[in-house]
């Protein structure tokens, strides 16, 4: 790696978390399962196939509008383990304080974790806890692990997208990564815009009924949606074509981005998905995202081809086209 020491950019979900993962990473723990770079292993088991994921949440701040980081961290492994076609099963939970956290947010946060294992119907099987002296952590940072079972038949991966696939977007761009910036910076607007931080277990589980030819699966956390399709471009070697005009944003959300200068592209979703399907079972699966209570705003939003393979395009407004690059840089640190 060029960079002698860690970054914030290191943890952007960009560029440099790519850099961070594909030199220093994979090299030294390299496998078959490592190498997929998907949100989760697969594992082939004797009773079947499981999916296995783990995630760290450390957002600041730890109260939000539309949830905090407890519910966030559950819906957060919930997703990572349905972007693999898992039903989810079992969790584990790790937390660590920081000395002088109220109790009584801490109650919170964990009623709030509870509750969303509830709506999912999910166990908490295992966990840990670790105090540090004040002002070496934030707070709270929560660490999580989930187990899913892989029905037989389902076959997604990283890497498999195909010319001709529809790109479909499960709802607007942004809105978790907005409500963030918001919320820690004190700024008030005339619409309230609050965290996307959903589970989308079931909406995958629906998406699967309608077909199990699904090529790719993803929730395009930190990075967002244009830094989320790049990745997707060069594991498989494709390229996209996405169009402006069909980008779903909140019209607040699109708002304060253009206040404010940030792209809704590259923010964070934490309740959303990207799913790639072959052009014949798009229009089905469309219909199908869009009968969940958070698929309503689900969109085909471009399409995969075989030009400019690991490239991703997009079509303006005004009939131009330009290149949709990986995140460089921290657009907003610790949104997840």
């Amino acid at each position: 790696m060029k960079q002698a020491k860690i970054l914030l950019d290191h943890g952007s979900g960009g560029k440099m978390a790519h850099q961070l993962t594909t030199e220093l990473l994979l090299p030294l723990f390299c496998n078959p399962f490592l190498e997929q770079l998907h949100d989760g292993a697969i594992v082939d088991m004797p009773g079947g196939r499981i999916a296995f994921s783990t995630d760290s949440f450390v957002v600041d701040p730890i109260f939000f509008p539309g949830g905090n980081i407890g519910d966030l961290a559950v819906n957060g492994t919930l997703n990572d383990l349905a972007m693999c076609g898992a039903l989810p099963l079992y969790m584990s939970m790790g937390l660590i304080l920081e000395e002088g956290l109220p109790i009584s947010e801490l109650k919170c946060i964990l009623t709030s974790m509870r509750d969303a294992l509830a709506v999912a119907g999910i166990q908490l099987v295992t966990g840990d806890t670790k105090v540090v002296p004040r002002g070496a952590a934030d707070k709270i940072f929560i660490n999580t692990t989930g187990i899913g079972r892989v029905a037989p038949g389902v076959r997604i991966s990283a890497d498999g997208a195909r010319p001709g696939d529809r790109i479909i977007l499960s709802g607007t761009m942004a809105d978790h990564g907005i409500a963030v910036l918001t919320q820690r910076e004190g700024l008030r607007f005339e619409s309230d815009v609050v965290s996307d931080t959903a589970p989308l277990h079931t909406m995958v589980q629906a998406i699967l009924a309608c077909t199990q030819d699904v090529h790719v699966l993803r929730d395009p956390t930190r990075g967002g949606v244009g830094t989320a399709l790049n990745e997707i471009a060069v594991q498989s070697g494709v390229g996209m074509l996405i169009e402006e005009q069909r980008l779903p944003v909140a019209q607040a959300v699109a708002g304060i981005c253009e206040l404010l200068g940030f792209d809704p592209l590259y923010l964070a979703n934490e309740g959303k998905l990207l799913c790639l399907v072959p052009a014949e079972q798009a229009d089905a699966v469309l219909a199908t995202i869009r009968k969940d209570q958070y698929g309503a705003n689900a969109c085909i939003i471009g399409q995969v081809t075989a030009d400019h393979p690991g490239r991703v395009v997009m079509t303006t407004g005004i009939g131009g086209q330009r290149i949709v690059d990986m995140l460089s840089g921290e657009q907003l640190p610790r949104i997840c």
